[in-house]
């Protein structure tokens, strides 16, 4: 994918499996980043599936997905562990946004943010619906991350332009 897409510039295309909880069916498919082209997406890079931090935050952001919505944004949710994980985790906390498995961490990698121990690094992009980067926050420690309130101020920028 080569370098780590900065504001502005162009976010490659990438595609990863994932799922989604449905009432009680988890649906597994393919999700690829062209296919979200005309309308806003945040990517949610998590460490790791029912974790403290990870699980809280996850949440968070399923139930403010109609706050999302508002904004015309979709949510997609990443992180290394593997689809059976993936569900058992939407099972358990009824998460209603895509999980997707980014197990070779290729795409955390393409973002700049695997880091030794951990996998990656608790991030969130905002992807424009022109398919560049709108805005980035990448964790250092990765204790806490970036409320509903603040990722959907930055929407409302990016759909203001």
């Amino acid at each position: 994918m080569g370098e780590i897409p900065q504001q502005g510039q162009f976010v490659p295309d990438f595609a990863l499996p994932g799922g989604l909880l449905i009432q009680d069916r988890f649906e597994r498919g393919e999700y690829r980043l062209c296919a979200e082209r005309g309308r806003p997406l945040v990517l949610a890079f998590y460490p790791g599936d029912d974790t403290s931090v990870c699980t809280r935050q996850l949440c968070s952001y399923s139930s403010g997905l109609e706050t999302f919505a508002g904004c015309g944004a979709d949510v997609w949710a990443i992180s290394p562990q593997n689809l059976d994980s993936h569900e058992a985790f939407a099972r358990k906390h009824r998460l209603a946004m895509p999980l997707l498995a980014d197990t070779e961490r290729s795409v955390a990698r393409a973002f700049g943010i695997t880091a030794p121990g951990i996998g990656l690094r608790r991030a969130v992009f905002l992807i424009a619906p022109d398919g560049t980067l709108f805005w980035k926050h990448v964790a250092l420690l990765g204790a806490t991350f970036q409320s509903v309130d603040t990722l959907t101020r930055q929407l409302c920028r990016l759909s203001a332009l």
